[in-house]
């Protein structure tokens, strides 16, 4: 599938590998298992005792006692946990940060996009870029020189094309990276 076909709001391959992958989810329904489990064991030991001595049976309530199997299914449940939870914690990276992730789009596009954008347009946008993203209106107005009217147009011109996002804070906006 080429890349120019696609519109720009639509997932992308490269976006869909940092979905979570099933051994992530089996991982985690086996840690959450395992807790269940020791958890459960820890605080209900088997109360139970059955002895046969011949032809007599005999149960009796003994409390806090743990049979052979209890400590088994715990040593079991505390390996299952351990595996699963360092799995989870150094073996699965996390995926990349959605605000990254455009950013690193976007510096991919910036030479069909840098042809398409006027002088003003084109020194918010890289001024914008090179602060991460995401800046301050009142930021781009001293990075880039340009005056308020300036900034606000060409912010309009640029949100209009879709490649910026105004968001109103406090007294000012702030800029980010669409």
């Amino acid at each position: 599938m080429d890349r120019a076909i696609l519109p720009r709001n639509d997932l992308s391959i490269e976006k869909m590998e940092n979905r979570v992958h099933g051994k992530t989810v089996f991982m985690a329904v086996l840690f959450t298992a395992a807790v269940f489990i020791l958890g459960l064991k820890l605080l209900n030991p088997t109360t139970l005792q059955i002895m046969v001595d011949g032809k007599k049976i005999a149960v009796d309530r003994i409390p806090g006692v743990y049979t052979y199997v209890d400590a088994l299914l715990l040593v079991v449940s505390s390996v299952l946990m351990g595996v699963s939870g360092m799995y989870m914690l150094f073996v699965d990276v996390p995926p990349k940060t959605a605000g990254k992730q455009v950013l690193e789009d976007r510096r991919k596009d910036w030479s069909e996009l840098s042809k398409t954008l006027k002088d003003d347009e084109l020194k918010l946008y890289d001024a914008i870029m090179e602060s991460d993203g995401i800046a301050s209106q009142s930021d781009l107005i001293e990075k880039t020189g340009l005056s308020k009217s300036n900034v606000s147009r060409s912010l309009d011109m640029l949100e209009s094309k879709g490649l910026v996002e105004k968001r109103r804070r406090g007294m000012g906006n702030v800029v980010l990276l669409k």
